[in-house]
Order: C-alpha cells, then structure tokens, then sequence
C-alpha cells in the first residue's frame, strides 16, 4: 500500500513519541492500527467487489453471445426445414398427380407412327 520502510518507520515512532509522549502512545497506535486494518479491509471488499462486477459482465456478454448465436442456429434450421418440406410437397405432388399414358411408354417406337398417324387423320 504504502512504500515505507523500516528507517522511516522507526523515525516516525520517535517523533511520535516525544510528541504524545509515552502514556497516550500505545492507545494512539492501536487506534492507528485499527484504523488501517479497516481501510485495508474496506479496499479489498471493494477490490472484490469490483472483479466480481467485471466477472459478471463478463458472463453476460457470453450469455449474449450464445443466445445470438443460438438464433442464428434456429433460422437456419428453420431454413432448412422449410426446404425440405417444399421439395417432400414438390415430391407429394408429382407422385400424385395422375400421369397420362404416353405413346412412348407403350411401344418406344410407335411416337414416329403415331405422330405420321395423326397428321394423316388431320389432313383427311
């Protein structure tokens, strides 16, 4: 906290000394010390306090960052899903509806004769 070292530490007990002098001096460094215990005290609960705050945005912001990230996972799901089920209805409806029967299916190559066949019955 401080940077006060031995030497300065002795000085300032003697200046202290002869200035309360020995009867008040131990009441006084109690209340000194006790005073110092609580400010330490009161800096570290507000040290703690502060990394818990940062901890805490910390957490939020993930928590963000996955819930986006979630509904960007859902639309494309969704994307998907909605593609799927327009080719199963492409897919339904091709297989219901009724097919005509075609020349070719009957004989491969009976659509020359018949297409000659039809414009003769066209002509006449």
């Amino acid at each position: 906290m401080f940077d006060i070292g031995f030497s300065e530490m002795v000085v300032i007990a003697v200046v202290a000394l002869i200035v309360l002098g020995p009867e008040r001096l131990p009441g006084v460094a109690r209340t000194v010390g006790a005073l110092l215990g609580r400010m330490q005290r009161y800096f570290n609960d507000v040290k703690s306090e502060v990394n818990r705050e940062l901890q805490l945005e910390d957490l939020r912001k993930m928590q963000q960052d996955l819930a986006d990230k979630a509904r960007a996972m859902e639309q494309s799901v969704r994307g998907e899903l909605s593609d799927v089920g327009q080719t199963i209805e492409v897919a339904q409806e091709a297989l219901s509806a009724p097919k005509e029967p075609s020349l070719e299916s009957i004989d491969p190559a009976l659509p020359g004769k018949a297409a000659a066949n039809v414009e003769s019955d066209h002509d006449a």
